[in-house]
């Protein structure tokens, strides 16, 4: 097994991954890691446009990125999107798990399926990715993960049963394998944004804005800070936490 990189530090052969990059928190974090020095895969599922936006982005400022694709929620997803990667930019020493899906409705009403997708998405594709990852990290001992959860996993917010559950999942799911791999030099955590002006939330209605003690909705951009710092050398002896990035909703 490698020795540690000097106190922590990022092995200069590795590059970062970023789910659900094509727009939103996803493309302001993957541009985010990117203007830190990683190398930076731009993962989507469906708008290719967006994520070769993306990647546009990073290689105008300067930085280096490459677009790839694949359902997460598929059972087989993981190793061919790290195989890609991996031929492409080097080892994935991190690891940013935003790729999610909503699908609401009323508990009494949801049916199986609109269940059993959000939780394959948001959960169980989080957790392959998570598995297929830590293996090179365990072996370089180093590795940043940061799963991209929602202030709706501690929060109720009817309507979003199949959602909160996927996002709460992913709540303890960080703080286990941050447990459990600690000791090897790979940290752990999640961001839990509230309001955040993307796509995903462009149909929720403006006036609950009122909730928040900011009174605005967060950009993508504030979130992406919140996952640049967690993947950072400065973030060595963060692990196992989850930070909430909503306006002072949850307080």
């Amino acid at each position: 097994m490698s020795k540690p990189t000097p106190n922590g530090t990022r092995p200069e052969d590795g590059c970062a991954l970023v789910t659900g990059a094509s727009k939103g928190i996803g493309a302001a974090c993957a541009q985010a890691l990117a203007a830190d020095g990683w190398s930076v895969g731009v993962h989507f599922g469906n708008d290719a446009d967006g994520a070769q936006a993306t990647v546009d982005a990073i290689t105008k400022a300067g930085g280096r990125a490459f677009a790839i694709t694949g359902d997460v929620g598929h059972p087989d997803s993981a190793d061919a999107i790290f195989s890609a990667l991996e031929a492409e930019l080097g080892t994935v020493l991190a690891l940013v798990n935003n790729a999610g899906i909503r699908d609401d409705g009323l508990a009494m009403q949801l049916s199986d399926d609109a269940f059993d997708r959000v939780l394959q998405t948001n959960l169980s594709g989080a957790f392959r990715l998570t598995r297929r990852a830590l293996g090179p990290m365990v072996r370089k001992r180093y590795g940043r993960i940061v799963n991209v959860a929602s202030i709706v996993g501690p929060r109720a917010n009817a309507g979003q049963a199949n959602y909160a559950a996927s996002k709460a999942g992913l709540i303890g799911l960080t703080r286990t394998v941050a447990a459990e791999v600690a000791r090897r030099g790979v940290t752990v955590n999640a961001v839990a944004p509230g309001f955040i002006a993307t796509d995903m939330t462009a149909d929720i209605p403006q006036d609950q804005l009122g909730a928040i003690p900011a009174r605005r909705p967060g950009r993508p951009e504030e979130v992406a800070a919140c996952v640049a710092f967690l993947a950072s050398d400065a973030a060595a002896y963060v692990t196992g936490t989850t930070l909430t990035v909503d306006g002072g909703l949850s307080a």
